[in-house]
């Protein structure tokens, strides 16, 4: 029996050596498993005496960035911009002192103000020929030069045709005293049928005058003021009383022989205003030349 159960143990040790054998790590082939004492490690050869220190440094390295121009490229960067050469300096800007002075002003200069805009002067040849076939008798006065008004041939009128005397003399264009002497032709025809005698005189209130329209200073200019119109007061007839404009009662043969001529000029004026028209024309008739678009008339 103690023979037997020993056999058993064995066989039990035995058994579990086999079952631990390979938990346990094997050490490397060639590895001692043990290291070397720290006493055993070998020590650097101590440094030579004789070495020197280096003389000479390496440069330092300084942070990267845009590299500054120098001062020659900088000078010729400025030529190309001014279109210089380097080197050469540029000329200095003129000074007061040296800026030259203007001509002297030559002494054949008038010393008046300037001449305003030219005048165009009409040609009035052909119609000077005219009056004087007319009979008209009118001669020429100094040019009219008053600001915006005037007239450049003014010409002042007397007589018209066939011995109509104008009281006072009117100081007309040539255009404006030729449209007056032909409406005056139809006057005496007019006065002859309807009173029995022509006009020997007409009563004048106006001609040449600088300003406005029915004497308003804000007003366009008249055409007074281009001594292109002229202001009928009244008609003289032999051995009856002066005709005024606007004073003959309604049914009269002066009515009838002013509403008559009054409608005749609107065939010789481009404007005819009296009575009626307006009240700053309530007792004479207003005549003028005022040219219009289309050579259109206003008579009222």
């Amino acid at each position: 029996m103690p023979g037997t159960m020993m056999g058993r143990s064995l066989a039990v040790l035995m058994g579990c050596a086999l079952l631990a054998g390979p938990a346990v790590a094997q050490a490397p082939t060639g590895t001692p498993l043990s290291r070397t004492p720290a006493e055993q490690v070998p020590l650097p050869p101590p440094r030579p005496e004789d070495i020197k220190e280096p003389t000479t440094r390496h440069p330092e390295v300084k942070e990267s960035g845009p590299a500054e121009p120098s001062a020659k490229d900088a000078a010729k960067d400025a030529a190309k911009d001014t279109g210089k050469e380097p080197g050469k300096d540029a000329p200095a800007a003129p000074g007061a002192e040296t800026a030259p002075l203007p001509p002297e002003r030559p002494a054949d200069l008038p010393s008046g103000p300037a001449p305003g805009p030219a005048t165009i002067v009409p040609d009035d040849t052909a119609c000077l020929g005219r009056l004087e076939r007319l009979g008209v008798k009118a001669e020429p006065v100094a040019p009219l030069l008053d600001g915006m008004c005037g007239a450049a041939r003014p010409l002042r009128v007397t007589v018209l045709p066939d011995g109509v005397a104008l009281a006072p003399a009117a100081t007309l264009t040539c255009t404006a005293a030729e449209a007056l002497a032909r409406w005056s032709t139809e006057v005496r025809v007019t006065g002859e049928r309807l009173l029995g005698k022509a006009p020997q005189k007409l009563q004048i209130g106006g001609s040449y005058e600088c300003r406005g329209q029915n004497h308003d200073p804000s007003a366009k200019l008249s055409e007074h003021a281009y001594a292109n119109g002229v202001d009928v007061m009244g008609f003289v007839v032999e051995g009856r009383s002066p005709i005024a404009v606007g004073a003959s009662r309604e049914g009269t043969p002066e009515a009838a022989f002013e509403a008559a001529v009054r409608a005749r000029a609107c065939g010789f004026f481009r404007t005819v205003l009296g009575p009626g028209s307006d009240p700053a024309h309530a007792n004479h008739l207003h005549l003028d030349e005022r040219e219009r678009p289309a050579g259109h008339r206003l008579c009222q």
